[in-house]
Order: C-alpha cells, then sequence, then structure tokens
C-alpha cells in the first residue's frame, strides 16, 4: 500500500481540495500519513494569491524534499496552474494544475510504475471548464467541522486578484449532490458543517436549471441533527433580500459573516474593479446586525492599494469604526504579477503602507477586545473542538459567532456541542467554565 502524505497552502478551499485528493487516493489504495513522516509521494497544494504565497510555496516545496529524498514529489494547486514551469522545481516529479487535479490518481500510479527523470507537467486553459462534480467525500478523521466545497472559481475581474485565471470560471455544485454532501457528514457525526467556495454567493448561477444560494440553504438547514452551518466568504453584493431573510431566520445558520471590504473608499473599490460600493457595504451589514445580537463579523481589507491616499485610508477608518466588525484579516498591498493592479499609476510608499496597516490592525485588535468582553458572565452553545489548546491543554470551544473560549473538561467533550460560560478576556484567550 503507498504512502501519501499532504501539505496545504493558502484559503480555506485549498483545504477542502486537499481533503478530497486524500479521498480519491485513498479510495485508490493509498495511505495517508503525517506530512513529517516518510512517505512514498508528498502533495504539496499551492497557493498563489501573492506574490509572498509563492514564495512560501517554494519553501514548502523544498522542505518536502528534505523530509522525504525519496519520495515523489507533487505540486498542485493554484502556483501550480498559474506558474507551472516555476512550480517545476528540483526535485519536483509531477506539476498538475487546477482541472487536473481530478487526475491525480491515474497520474501518480502512472508515475509510480515509470518513473521520469523530468518532471511531468499537467496542466491546461481553464477557460473551457464549466461544471464542478460533487466531489468523494474526504476522511476527515477525528475533526469536529466539517467543509463542504459547494463552488469554485471566479467570473469577477479584480484588479488585484489572480484568483480568477488560477481557478477558472464560477462553477457550483449541483444542489442535490452537494445537499446529500453536507447529509453525509451531519450523520458521520460533525455537528457544524462549513459552506466554502472561492465566489460563494454567486452559487447556482451557472446551472441549468439556475438557482440561488438561498434556495439550496432553504434544503440544507432542514437537515436533521445539523446544529450549525457556517458560511464562508459572501460579497454584499450577494445579500438579497431573500438570503437576508433566511439567514436572520433560521437558527441553523451560524451568527458569523465574512464579508470582504477591501476599502472604504468608494475611488479606490472603482479602482479595485469591486462590485459594491461603500453605501452598499453599509446597508448589508447594518441590517445583520440589526436582527442578529452578538453578530461575529469579519473582512479583509487592503492597505495601500494604488493610488490610495490619506483621505481614502481615513474613510477605510472612519468605516470600520462605525461598523460592528469583530475581527479584520488587514493585507498590505503588494504587487501580483499577470493582475490588472500593477499596471495602475498612483504607488504608495512602502514607509506609508507599513504605517497605515499599524493603525487599522491596532483598530481592529480594539474592536474585537472590546466584543470579547461583551461575552463574559453570559452562557454559550459551543462546539468542542478536537485539539486541546496549546500550553495550559485546556478544551476550546468555538462559539456561533467565530469566538474561542478554552476551558477545563474532559475528552469526551470534543465534538459535541456543550455550553460554556465566558468568565473573562485574558490577552488573545477568551476563558470560560462548563456552564
Amino acid at each position: 500500500m503507498p504512502t501519501v502524505s499532504f501539505a496545504t497552502l493558502g484559503c480555506r478551499v485549498n483545504q477542502v481540495d486537499t481533503q478530497e485528493i486524500q479521498a480519491a487516493l485513498e479510495a485508490r489504495g493509498f495511505y495517508a500519513v503525517p506530512f513529517d513522516q516518510p512517505a512514498d509521494v508528498v502533495v504539496v497544494n499551492s497557493c498563489t494569491v501573492t506574490a509572498r504565497a509563492d514564495f512560501s510555496d517554494r519553501q514548502m516545496v523544498r522542505r518536502a524534499a528534505r523530509v522525504n529524498p525519496h519520495g515523489r514529489l507533487v505540486v498542485t494547486g493554484c502556483w501550480a496552474q498559474v506558474a507551472p514551469e516555476a512550480a517545476a522545481m528540483p526535485g519536483v516529479d509531477l506539476v498538475v494544475g487546477t482541472a487536473e487535479k481530478v487526475r491525480l490518481p491515474d497520474l501518480l500510479e502512472a508515475l509510480l510504475a515509470t518513473p521520469s527523470a523530468l518532471p511531468a507537467v499537467h496542466v491546461s486553459d481553464l477557460g473551457a471548464v464549466r461544471t464542478l462534480a460533487a466531489a468523494p467525500l474526504a476522511r476527515t478523521g477525528g475533526r469536529s467541522r466539517a467543509f463542504v466545497k459547494a463552488q469554485d472559481g471566479c467570473q469577477h475581474r479584480c484588479a488585484f486578484c489572480i484568483v480568477p485565471v488560477a481557478r477558472g470560471p464560477s462553477r457550483s455544485v449541483p444542489p442535490e449532490a452537494l445537499v446529500e454532501q453536507v447529509r453525509s457528514r451531519v450523520e458521520a457525526g460533525h455537528p457544524e458543517v462549513v459552506l466554502t467556495g472561492v465566489d460563494l454567493g454567486h452559487y447556482g448561477a451557472d446551472l441549468v436549471p439556475r438557482t440561488t444560494l438561498a434556495a439550496v440553504l432553504r434544503r440544507i438547514v432542514e437537515i436533521s441533527g445539523l446544529r450549525w452551518l457556517r458560511l464562508s466568504s459572501l460579497l454584499p453584493a450577494y445579500f438579497t433580500h431573500e438570503l437576508v431573510e433566511l439567514l436572520l431566520a433560521s437558527p441553523v445558520i451560524a451568527p458569523h459573516f465574512h464579508v470582504p471590504l477591501q476599502s472604504g473608499s468608494d475611488r479606490i473599490l472603482r479602482r479595485m474593479r469591486r462590485p459594491y460600493s461603500v453605501a452598499m457595504y453599509r446597508r448589508v451589514i447594518e441590517r445583520l446586525a440589526e436582527g442578529i445580537p452578538s453578530l461575529g463579523l469579519g473582512a479583509d481589507v487592503i492597505v495601500g492599494f494604488p493610488g490610495e491616499t490619506d483621505a481614502d485610508f481615513d474613510a477605510t477608518m472612519v468605516l470600520v469604526e462605525a461598523l460592528p466588525f469583530t475581527y479584520l484579516h488587514v493585507f498590505a498591498y503588494s504587487d501580483r504579477v499577470g493582475t490588472e493592479a500593477t499596471r495602475l499609476d498612483g504607488r504608495v510608499d512602502q514607509r506609508i503602507i507599513a504605517a497605515r496597516s499599524r493603525r487599522l490592525r491596532e483598530l481592529a485588535r480594539a474592536r474585537s477586545l472590546a466584543f470579547r468582553r461583551g461575552l463574559v458572565g453570559a452562557d454559550h452553545e459551543v462546539l468542542v473542538l478536537d485539539t486541546r489548546e496549546r500550553g495550559q491543554g485546556r478544551l476550546v470551544g468555538l462559539t456561533g459567532n467565530y469566538v474561542e473560549v478554552v476551558f477545563d473538561g474532559l475528552d469526551t467533550l470534543m465534538r459535541s456541542m456543550t455550553r460554556v460560560r465566558v468568565t473573562g478576556v485574558e490577552g488573545e484567550r477568551v476563558m470560560g467554565e462548563l456552564a
């Protein structure tokens, strides 16, 4: 039985992709082992969202070669799709693009049977790819939360983003298959399922007959045994009246949403080619906050996009201060080869970008701390994760609004729902006790 290990970089969708690749290989007789153990094959699932991500990819490939000098080394994922020549580093045996990932079992069997001195590259144009089949169910082991990919690809052309090139056009898993995948995860003992996608809000627009995210969510929330359905990132334009009504009404939808912002300036949003305005963003967030007490709200913000002035950045600070964010992902802008933004004028000095990033992160930390302190003294339902806190070894529970609470308890609570009283906040940790 050949052994295989995995290293995954980048987003949550990439992590789900790795689970799907693992499931497909296990169905062919491969046995998965941890990354730091000897394996016949090592698969590096790469990211290319930033130049820094490419650097991390190269580091991981070199590390994989050191850990397994006699194993076969495969590079797949977004970096492999966008820059296959770069991914074919010394020691790499196989480079597999986004569309070819489904062929990995066949490609690996051929590689193990007849090794080659030169890396084999299997990367094709994604422009013609129009469907997304339901993936084989991944063996998720003891994980408390299950992740199901509903959609892949993106039809937007934001000026800073390489993802449409790396992932292709938007494609959705058919509703029947998606509902069945979620049901199977719940029946396997996962009280929480996270629905993922590169552009999740576009779900169903590519299918025949056309459908919507709201329509399939109505079916999913009726699955018996599902306690929380958590949604990955959603652009504000996708929050239709139908979807918002469902999000506010269903107790199964986790009260936590990640709504990318990128900038609080309409001028910069237009330069970024983002499909929304500040006014639209405000309306969506205010409606969610009005209907959901203790809403967990996250966003991505890019600092220093070409052309960003002090006034543009101040507008972002004002908007972040005004809206009930509980966390922010702050990114300092850097050029990504192959995107429109690299050709824009108005470069911002790196020292200014660093200073603005610090200011925004400080504001985000203050907002997060205030939110977490507001939970003290109340009881919260949590999903107990399958790994303990580093250091102190306490259990970790995840609230519906996406806050981790550490508390003392037995391993038998893992992967189950329980109630915890929040007793305090110590630095980044939220402390609790069994209610």
